[in-house]
This record gives structure tokens, sequence and C-alpha cells, in this order.
């Protein structure tokens, strides 16, 4: 295992110690004899140790040690204390380089395995949806923000029910392990009661509830703050129909086979889940005819609010029409996730998690 990844960077510095190496070599040759390239071979000894493998690190050390003894013999140095200690000081270098070795690699394995750990967890906890369920394809994708726990507070799903086609997605306020906990009682509400509640208003109220109760053992902060926005989206069992609540969260968008976007903006505002006890009315579903070849897109605030470099966000509206009609939902999910990346030129999108989940009526 490379203590380095991947990319064109990666290579570049595989190739920096050596070269290190090689700089310190000719330094020393081609300076007067005050002057000497010894910090070259030691950087070069000490730098292949943090990002090359073992091997690599001990035949830099090799290389690095020859040339010491080489050029304090050129010298005829080697049997004078200066030259001693100028070959000491690479082996010194070379000792610490295989200890930085050791070290970085040790670590390196525990991430792989608490990667992979998270990575098994997100998976049972937030499965893949079913790629079809009746007349509808479906596909989704999650990014957590951070890249090393690939866990995080962004929930989706889709479920057949007697009273249609049922998607939840939605976004816990929050990180770490707390968000984790809330996605996995509103998962749980959402699989049950999807199945038993006639309506979606109502439930609607079974995720509020299940949220209430999980916010009391979370404490004051918990308590007071704990929300999760989110969209309730159901199709009926002939994919003609389509139903939403939207409880706080970014609208979903409706690409028709034309190419054109159309924002489903919910017709009233209605606070998220988990929010209910602050009173008000809930706001009934809007309800949408969903032609033949269209795709609903629904997608969380990690799409909405990547920034490019001059700090505007990105917009959907605006950028989806130019991707052109989208013939299968996991190509729209591509699609969009192309495009995200060239809104921020290949930069990190941001600190937040992203999760899109594509229906398409076929």
């Amino acid at each position: 295992m490379d203590i380095v990844t991947t990319g064109w960077p990666t290579a570049l510095v595989r190739w920096i110690p050596g070269g290190m190496v090689a700089a310190g070599v000719v330094f020393d040759l081609a300076t007067p004899a005050p002057y000497t390239g010894d910090p070259l071979l030691a950087g070069g000894c000490v730098l292949a140790g943090a990002t090359q493998q073992t091997r690599a690190t001990m035949i830099t050390f090799g290389a690095a040690l020859l040339a010491m003894v080489a050029l304090t013999m050129e010298d005829n140095r080697l049997d004078e204390h200066s030259g001693i200690a100028d070959v000491a000081s690479i082996v010194l270098a070379g000792g610490i380089a295989l200890i930085v070795n050791r070290v970085l690699r040790r670590h390196g394995r525990q991430l792989a395995t608490v990667r992979g750990v998270a990575e098994a967890a997100q998976r049972a906890l937030l499965p893949d949806p079913p790629q079809r369920i009746g007349p509808l394809g479906i596909a989704a994708r999650y990014d957590a923000a951070a890249s090393e726990a690939r866990i995080g507070g962004d929930v989706y799903a889709a479920q057949a029910t007697p009273y249609g086609i049922r998607l939840l997605i939605g976004d816990v306020r929050g990180k770490g392990l707390g968000a984790v906990g809330a996605v996995a009682v509103l998962l749980g509400a959402f699989r049950e009661a999807a199945d038993a509640e006639p309506d979606l208003p109502r439930l609607a109220d079974r995720l509020d509830r299940a949220l209430d109760r999980h916010k009391t053992g979370g404490g004051d902060e918990a308590a007071l703050e704990g929300f999760t926005t989110g969209v309730l989206a159901e199709f009926s069992a002939d994919g003609d129909t389509l139903r939403l609540v939207n409880r706080g969260h970014p609208p979903p968008y409706l690409l028709t086979a034309d190419g054109a976007v159309h924002t489903l903006e919910p017709s009233a505002p209605d606070l998220p889940f988990g929010m209910h006890g602050l009173g008000g009315l809930r706001s009934v579903p809007d309800e949408v005819a969903v032609p033949h070849g269209a795709t609903l897109l629904l997608v969380t605030d990690g799409v909405t609010e990547t920034r490019d470099p001059a700090g505007e966000f990105y917009d959907p509206q605006a950028r989806l029409p130019a991707l052109g009609p989208q013939d299968t939902p996991q190509q729209a999910v591509e699609s969009l996730l192309r495009d995200l990346d060239a809104w921020t030129e290949s930069r990190v999108p941001g600190n937040d998690d992203r999760a899109v989940l594509a229906v398409r009526r076929d």
C-alpha cells in the first residue's frame, strides 16, 4: 500500500526524493568545498519515508548513502571527522525515514479499516434503492462530506406501498454519530409507516413523532435545535401522478423528455420534520402530472450549496437544461455529478454531505 494515493501529483511526488538525491550529488560536485549538497541527500531520504513504500524508501536511502560515501572519498574526507559526520547524518536520516514510513503505513492500515467499517455501516443503514419499482426506474448516489468517513446525515429511500410508490429524501441537521442516529430513526419510521399510512400528511406526522422521541434522549441542544429537512413523494401505481410534501427542503426538479426542467416549489412553506411542536397548520400535498419519459430529481442542500471558485451557488434550474434529456435515472445522477465537478472546477465541493435520488417514469 502506497503512503500517497492517486492522481498526477502522486507520480510527481514519487520522483522528488530521487531527484533530491541526484540534485545533492550534482550540487556537491559543481560547487566549491565550503558548499555541500548533504541536506538534499538527507531530505530525500526522509521525504521517501513519508511518501513511498518501504522498498522504495530503502532504495532511496541506499542511493543517498552510497552517494555520500563516494563524495567523501572524492574529497579524501572519509577518514576525517567531517566525512564520518556526513555519512552518519545520512544514516540517521535513513533511520528516521524508515521509522516514519512504518508509522505512516500502520496508520494507513488503521484508516483503511475504519473506512471499511464506516462504508459497511453506511450500506447497511442506507442501502441502494431498488433499480425498478413498477413503471419507475430509480438510481441514487450519496457522497459524505468527510470522504474518509463515508457516512453522514443525508438520507433517501424508495418503497412500494399499497398507496403508491413512496420516496423520501432528507438532510439531518448536524454531523457525526448524532446525525447518523437520526438517519436510522427516520429511515426506520419511514419504512414502517409508508406501508401503514394512507396519505402523505399522516406519514409525515409519523416521521415527526419518531424524531421527537429520538430528540428526548439527545440533550437540550437536540431537543431545541434537532430537525430534519425532507421531501416525501408519492407516485400513483401507474406513475401518472406525483404528490409531494416538502418540509423545508430544496425543491425537486422534473426533467421532461424534451430537456425542459421544472422546479417543483411547494405551494405553501412548512416546518422541517421534528419541529411540528412549534404549531401551525401542516401544508397539503402538491399534485403534479408526470409525462412519460420524465425524470424526478431530488437533491439535498449539499448540491444546491456547492460553490464555484467565485463563491456562487450551484443552481440546478439554470444548469440542468444544458445537460439535455436523460435516458435513464443513473444517467441523470451521473450527469448532475459531472456538472457539479465542472462547476467547482474539480475542487472539493464543500463541507456538506450530498445525496441525489433520480426516478424516471418509463
